[in-house]
């Protein structure tokens, strides 16, 4: 056997899996081939979104499923057996996995992270790879596992047999957190970052599975501050605890149970009664605090008062935006993170939305207003001599113009990029919000007119609104599409469907910032939901430049006074973007509810009245459109001028263009070629037509050639009776062949597979055709003539 002649498939099947599995790896439990562990990342053009690659691994090698231990990249035996190996090295550290291999089918190159000083790469034949027990031994003492502990570390995760398994960033996240209250070693506090939209819930679930059965904790607390997130955990994940599960509802404590779920509120009442007072200090031995950065870093909290009496049991915080204060501090009473998944690691794998920005500065805002002297306000009363400014408008000092425009604007977008996509507009206070959807609601008068829950008020004061809360949450459901906010929405919300986030709020909490654009991340494929927008108001994205944050935006544009924003969703930044994952052109295609009020710290106005005016000339300033390149650089170019230099970067004249396209065996090949340098033909067709061959489209918009359509091109065939030396039935065959191109633009008319189709199988079998022209070469020669003859006019 040739081994240069092998695939790097082959490579795999006769030389890598004989020898794992001769050396006692399971086919079944602990090999897995091909492994795709990330998404790929979503790169949005306009309206057009692609997938960029996943990152794939040729071989993960597990000790228990969900337990990882090694990492093997193969090439074909045309490559060196260390040729893969700084591939592998990357995948490993994203998978948090020590053992990695690189082989071309002769030997393995063995990395071994455990290994002390020399040593670390060592060359082994194909027979020596280490056994499953072998890497275990070495990975329990590398992470300090003692055999005592080893039963509570291999603990199997929990399956419904659904298929549903963890992520790899979960994986990670639950295998570090058994692993250090397993091994014990003084620490009870430990701390899981995990960006807003990434799984925390299923992440606690499985953490609190796996200690539950292998008996290292009995007892577990699962605390929260909001009932939606209770209600939310309970119905989801932590259903499949059954009857050993509960929740902790108006004080009733009933100690037969091993799971409690409980707000925090819940426990406490300020006074000696608290109900948490009615267990023992003993009696948990694990309180998961989600949400942790809201109470439980602030010494003084009453969520501390609760971990205070519970301070023997290992304490678990939770959260997307650990604080870091003067007065409050997450590291300091949890650590520093086990495990920290970030906003911008997200994004990258695919599994969170990358979003788009819309900046809209008001002149007043900007230049703040100063009342002419002797102004009024709509109570008659003189307006204080002073300029007022961003921070006081809507909190201080209300100008109906000014919220008028930024409903106007709101409304804007929505006609240009869907009147039904849902949108959360965050506001300063509860006042705020009444008036913004009063605005709103005039803005869009026609759809008020059909369903009066189109615009609706969501706040903590607003019954009738937080009815409706799970109706705007679900994606199936039509009403709410505007939910207008200004504390209650910001976290534990989620809203897999919102694609648009507007700020008209003061923010200058990173916290909440980065809880508030959590409300968007999440992706629905199924309902169209690959990205979102955020228009801000407020310059509040000005904290994308903050070093804290760590997920950088798509695309920026700042609008100005008569900049009809309604096409937004479909301008398009034409310089190529690069798959990071493969370094090629990215393709695109086109495209429960609160028990109390005081459980959302709202604003209320009631402490003090506002100062309300009208009459007010509000404006927004000149509009500057910008487009966030790969580099980072700020580019505007159409579409037409972007596909030309792409075309010409692969095809510098016509004329070699033209003969490529002759020569290839495939046409569909070329396309594929341009689309990986970035061509979009699916926005070509909608600017310049969807009659139009990709042939004709390329040669037009680069070339500047007059374009023809697929049924012009068929017709001049058939005018010109080309193949009247052929029968009837090979006669029908090119008319249906040159039919099925003009209607659905066919390309690969030289796949034998074509004649299989409707309506080419109507005339006759396979063989019968290929027998009316005279044989399989005959045939194949006619039809690559017709293409020729149907690509010879341009």
């Amino acid at each position: 056997m040739n081994k240069k002649t092998l695939s790097e498939r082959d490579i795999c099947t006769k030389f890598i899996t004989p020898n794992l599995t001769a050396a006692g790896w399971n086919l079944d439990t602990q090999i897995r081939e091909e492994v795709g562990f990330t998404d790929g990342r979503i790169y949005v053009r306009g309206k057009l979104h692609a997938r960029g690659e996943r990152k794939r691994a040729d071989y993960i090698l597990y000790y228990k499923p969900n337990i990882p231990l090694a990492v093997i990249e193969a090439k074909d035996n045309n490559h060196s057996v260390s040729s893969g190996i700084q591939q592998a090295l990357g995948y490993a550290d994203t998978l948090d996995v020590p053992f990695v291999f690189s082989s071309n089918g002769d030997a393995f190159l063995f990395h071994d992270k455990t290994a002390g000083d020399g040593g670390i790469e060592t060359e082994i034949p194909l027979t020596a790879f280490p056994s499953p027990e072998q890497l275990w031994k070495k990975y329990k003492a590398f992470k300090g596992i003692a055999d005592s502990i080893d039963p509570a570390v291999t603990q199997d995760y929990f399956t419904d047999g659904s298929g549903r398994s963890p992520r790899y960033y979960q994986q990670i996240a639950i295998n570090r957190t058994v692993e250090a209250i397993a091994r014990n070693e003084g620490n009870n506090r430990h701390l899981l970052v995990m960006a807003t939209g990434t799984g925390k819930t299923y992440t606690a679930f499985q953490i609190i599975y796996r200690l539950w059965k292998s008996r290292q904790k009995k007892r577990i607390l699962f605390l929260a501050d909001r009932t939606a997130l209770i209600d939310q955990t309970i119905r989801g994940d932590f259903r499949h605890f059954k009857e050993a599960a509960t929740v902790i509802k108006h004080r009733q404590i009933d100690t037969a149970y091993n799971i409690y779920l409980s707000l925090y509120q819940g426990l406490s009442d300020n006074n000696d009664t608290d109900a948490y007072k009615q267990f023992s200090p003993e009696f948990f031995d694990l309180v998961i605090v989600d949400e942790c950065h809201r109470g439980s870093a602030r010494e003084d909290s009453k969520w501390r008062e609760i971990l205070d009496y519970f301070k023997d049991a290992t304490h678990i915080g939770l959260t997307a935006t650990p604080k870091e204060t003067k007065e409050v501090s997450s590291s300091e009473y949890f650590g520093d993170p086990l495990y920290t998944y970030s906003l911008k690691q997200g994004i990258d794998d695919g599994f969170l939305a990358p979003y788009k920005v819309i900046k809209i500065t008001l002149d007043v805002d900007a230049e703040g207003w100063r009342p002419p002297k002797g102004f009024k306000d709509k109570d008659g009363n003189v307006v204080e001599d002073r300029i007022y400014n961003r921070s006081d408008f809507d909190k201080h000092i209300v100008i109906d113009e000014r919220r008028r425009l930024v409903a106007q604007k709101v409304t804007e977008f929505l006609k240009g990029s869907g009147r039904f996509s849902k949108t959360i507009v965050f506001c300063v206070d509860i006042e705020h919000a009444e008036g913004m959807r009063r605005e709103l609601a005039n803005a869009n008068a026609d759809q008020v007119a059909i369903s009066s829950k189109y615009v609706m008020q969501i706040t903590g004061d607003n019954e009738e609104g937080k009815r409706h809360l799970d109706a705007f949450i679900s994606p199936t459901a039509l009403y709410p599409v505007i939910a207008v906010t200004s504390k209650l929405m910001t976290t534990g919300v989620d809203a897999q469907t919102c694609k648009l986030i507007v700020l008209d709020s003061n923010i200058g909490s990173m916290t909440e910032f980065k809880q508030i654009i959590g409300r968007g991340t999440r992706i629905n494929e199924d309902f169209g939901k690959h990205y979102f927008t955020i228009m801000d108001f407020r310059n509040v994205t000005a904290l994308f430049a903050d070093k804290e944050f760590d997920g950088d935006p798509v695309r920026i544009k700042e609008a100005g006074q008569d900049d009809d924003i309604s096409g937004t969703e479909s301008e398009m930044d034409d310089t190529p973007l690069i798959d990071e994952q493969t370094g090629e052109p990215v393709v695109f295609q086109t495209p429960e509810l609160p028990d109390r009020v005081n459980e959302y710290p709202e604003t209320h106005y009631e402490t003090r009245r506002k100062i309300l005016v009208n009459g007010v000339e509000v404006t927004i300033l000149k509009e500057r459109v910008q487009y966030m390149g790969d580099d980072g650089k700020i580019i505007t170019e159409s579409l037409r001028d972007y596909t030309r230099k792409s075309i010409h970067t692969a095809y510098a004249s016509l004329d070699s263009f033209l003969v490529s396209w002759k020569q290839a065996d495939r046409k569909r090949a070329i396309i594929e070629e341009l689309e990986q340098h970035g061509v979009l033909f699916a926005a070509l067709n909608e600017e310049i037509g969807s009659a139009f061959d990709p042939f004709d489209l390329i040669c037009h918009v680069a070339y500047e050639q007059k374009p023809l359509t697929r049924r012009e091109r068929a017709d001049q065939i058939k005018k010109r009776d080309y193949f009247t030396k052929y029968g009837d039935l090979a006669r029908r065959v090119i008319d249906a062949l040159l039919d099925k191109y003009a209607d659905e633009g066919i390309l690969d008319l030289e796949n034998p597979a074509v004649i299989t189709l409707d309506p080419l199988n109507k005339l006759g079998s396979p063989v019968e055709i290929i027998r009316a022209f005279g044989g399989k070469a005959a045939y194949d020669s006619a039809i690559h003539s017709l293409t020729d003859k149907l690509y010879a006019a341009i």
